[in-house]
């Protein structure tokens, strides 16, 4: 438990950093840019997207309290810019969610498939299916229980798709030293 304190405190702490917001602006106008250009589309339901990708690299290089932040502010960004159907505060909710749980997984750790595919399960599992279904059975009257084999076996079909990615993605900017540089800048 005292690791995890530790961890949220050195997160916030670099939420006091120009370099850390500045990234974060950079990131999110990436992000921004990938999902209105950059995602593929399989049947009705399964959509491989990319936008997500700067929001995992915010969590691993500063941890849980500004990927929180920062996954919060770019989904109203994003509903700002593009709005697609109503604003929902449940699913800015699971974009701070999901970057507290990515950042917890990956922040000062080693990029290693095993850890990815972990804190993607974890997201998948208390995110996506169980909080997006239920947001989703607000929002449109269903039941929850009528969702929730369809988003199963699309959350089944999308968790190592996405780990994948996100691992191969990371290992890259790993081996070409952009987050040494970016580490080496925070200190």
């Amino acid at each position: 438990m005292k690791r995890l304190a530790t961890l949220f405190t050195q997160s916030y702490q670099e939420m006091k950093s120009l370099r850390t917001v500045t990234i974060c602006g950079l990131m999110a106008a990436i992000a921004v840019a990938l999902s209105a250009v950059a995602s593929i589309e399989i049947g009705n339901y399964i959509k491989i997207g990319f936008s997500g990708i700067p929001n995992r690299i915010v969590d691993y290089l500063f941890g849980p309290v500004v990927g929180g932040c920062f996954g919060g502010a770019l989904d109203i960004i994003k509903y700002l810019i593009k709005p697609t159907g109503m604003f929902f505060p449940g699913f800015t909710f699971d974009a701070i969610l999901a970057g507290l749980i990515y950042g917890s997984f990956m922040y000062k750790k080693p990029v290693s498939l095993p850890r990815i595919l972990i804190a993607k399960l974890a997201v998948v599992l208390v995110c996506n299916i169980f909080f997006n279904t239920l947001w989703i059975s607000i929002l449109y009257g269903k039941a929850f229980m009528v969702l929730l084999p369809a988003r199963l076996l699309k959350n089944a079909v999308m968790w190592p798709i996405d780990s994948l990615i996100l691992f191969m993605v990371s290992k890259a900017l790993h081996t070409s030293g952009i987050f040494k540089s970016v580490s080496v800048m925070q200190k």
